[in-house]
């Protein structure tokens, strides 16, 4: 059933119906000064803008591809055109990138991919095989590993990283956090590879880590982007204690199908039921 665009509104401050517009409007983000055509109502006697449900997705949607546009990004109108032409299936283009299809179907519908994420689309375009999905598509960083672990500890007001732990728990809310990141953005935190082990998904050879992330100089590491921190945040929140996440993993079937050992990778994310 098609539904029909409301076109007029009742002023919220109780003047009279207003008409629906789409005007240009002049904005900054993410540091960059961008045009965009804003549909709204505006009131003639009170001047008050305002939308609905529908028109702000909109305008959301086109600060997007007008910030892509700015930065030299594909837009989702361009990604999805060059799909089409090439005549690849959003799963089709996922394979290509060894990305989850849900990160394709998000760039598509207006969420902004990374510099790294976008390289990686247009060489799939050109029909080669891009990334890593062990990794996550990111070389893996252990002074990346202790800043996603300590931004944990903050947020859970506990130790996590401690000398001569296992990382029984610190792994758990690495891998949510960086399945995750990798389910919403194509790309992982860490570049970690996690495998399957008998007490959940733990860091591959850890043993020997441990150490090595506890001395990492976390001066070497790409800082935590505003989206990175609302992942790690969002993963906190769901799993507040130890015990907590340790059952959520154990639940997890892209773990409980592995065999002992094998690597979970990065593209299993999109079945991910625990968050």
């Amino acid at each position: 059933m098609r539904i029909r665009l409301r076109k007029t509104m009742k002023c919220p401050n109780g003047h009279e119906t207003v008409a629906r517009k789409v005007v240009s409007k002049r904005l900054t983000f993410r540091g960059e000064e961008i045009i965009v055509p804003v549909d709204e109502f505006i009131c003639s006697t009170c001047s008050v803008e305002f939308g609905n449900i529908e028109q702000t997705a909109k305008v959301q949607k086109a600060i997007a591809e007008a910030y892509r546009k700015k930065v030299g990004l594909l837009t989702g109108r361009e990604i999805a055109a060059r799909r089409n032409r090439l005549g690849l299936t959003q799963e089709d283009l996922a394979k290509r990138m060894n990305v989850g299809i849900a990160s394709i179907k998000r760039w598509e519908t207006g969420a902004i991919q990374s510099k790294s994420m976008d390289r990686a689309l247009r060489l799939a375009f050109e029909g080669q095989m891009t990334g890593d999905s062990c990794t996550g598509n990111r070389t893996i960083s252990l002074a990346r590993i202790k800043i996603v672990l300590k931004a944990f500890e903050s947020l859970l007001g506990r130790s996590l990283l401690k000398t001569g732990d296992r990382l029984l728990y610190p792994a758990k809310y690495l891998w949510y956090a960086d399945m995750l990141n990798f389910r919403e953005t194509g790309q992982g935190l860490t570049g970690a590879t996690y495998a399957a082990l008998p007490q959940g998904p733990q860091l591959n050879n850890y043993r020997e880590l441990i150490g090595e992330i506890i001395n990492a100089d976390e001066r070497k590491a790409d800082p935590l982007s505003k989206e990175e921190t609302r992942v790690i945040a969002k993963v906190a929140g769901r799993f507040p204690t130890n015990q907590s996440i340790y059952k959520a993993v154990h639940q997890e079937v892209i773990w409980k199908e592995k065999p002992h050992g094998a690597i979970i990778p990065y593209s299993d994310s999109d079945r991910l039921t625990g968050i």
